[in-house]
């Protein structure tokens, strides 16, 4: 079971503690600045890729989430004394068909939604593509962005889902906890200040869909592959002025931001039908004892 993998005999929860205490501080004093002193995000990063360009903005967003990346891992194979394949599955080895399963089907998805609203709305798009910067982006988002989602995902769905479980013996308190963290985080966007609060409703059913699916498949390699889907295919395909990811990409679009549609098909809709995907290409079942069941670490 996959939270089980974290147990040992010598396991110490302290141990855990570092690394959420200072992520997750560090998000703190991020959005205390900004409300504090009243940054307008959007006008900052407009500011910021006027002076360097969007493609270095772009590295240098997402360049801390990789460091971070390196270390994590290394704390975790080193002061916890985990193997990094006990952190992403509980299979013997790591399952990089379930990551390229997930990812090309939700990258297909999000191609495809993007390419039905370019056709049915044209008006809301104007061609950005500029064959150097974008061949520059794609090189840097193909290796950067990886690296940004995988942190989230080993952070989020590996280390805080494990480290609460073990400590609660609980799977439905992890589930609910990094879920709700995962979207709490993003509450600093550009995207949060345009559309609003109720923008985060976004963040966390989404954080719920990537704990459900972790809980329910026994590790995060689908929660990796969606992750970098996701970001991957909308930095290279469609951006904006108010995203947090400003890039030089194919498309962009100049529409009017609105917190309706944008919520409540994903949540309602894709959500339901990508977790039905998965539950029957991977024969899941038992969905009650393994989102809110019990964990019994030990026999005894």
């Amino acid at each position: 079971m996959y939270i089980k993998k974290a147990y040992s005999e010598n396991f110490d929860f302290v141990k855990y503690l570092p690394i959420p205490i200072v992520f997750l501080g560090l998000i703190v004093l991020n959005y205390a600045a900004i409300a504090l002193l009243n940054i307008d995000v959007e006008e900052l990063l407009r500011e910021e890729i006027a002076k360097k360009g969007a493609n270095r903005v772009f590295i240098e967003t997402l360049l801390p989430m990789a460091v971070l990346l390196g270390v994590l891992l290394l704390w975790v194979k080193y002061v916890q004394k985990q193997s990094i394949t006990s952190l992403t599955t509980a299979r013997e080895e790591v399952d990089w068909k379930r990551i390229w399963f997930s990812f090309g089907l939700w990258g297909g998805i999000t191609a495809l939604l993007i390419g039905i609203a370019y056709v049915t709305a044209p008006e809301n798009f104007v061609l950005n593509f500029k064959p150097i910067p974008f061949a520059i982006l794609a090189v840097t988002a193909i290796l950067m962005v990886p690296l940004q989602t995988s942190f989230e995902e080993y952070f989020f769905r590996g280390y805080l889902m494990q480290g609460i479980g073990v400590a609660t013996r609980s799977r439905l308190i992890p589930l609910i906890i990094t879920s709700v963290l995962f979207g709490v985080m993003h509450i600093a966007n550009p995207e949060v200040g345009k559309i609003g609060y109720i923008l985060l409703l976004y963040y966390i059913g989404t954080g719920f869909l990537l704990g459900i699916m972790t809980l329910m498949d026994d590790g995060i390699e689908l929660a990796l592959g969606f992750h970098a889907a996701n970001n991957l295919i909308s930095a290279l395909l469609v951006t904006s002025d108010w995203t947090a990811f400003q890039t030089d990409s194919v498309l962009k679009d100049m529409s009017e931001p609105s917190a309706g549609f944008d919520i409540l098909v994903p949540l309602l809709i894709l959500y339901p039908i990508l977790l039905f995907i998965f539950s029957r290409k991977y024969g899941w079942s038992g969905w009650k004892e393994k989102l809110t069941g019990r964990i019994r670490l030990t026999e005894d």
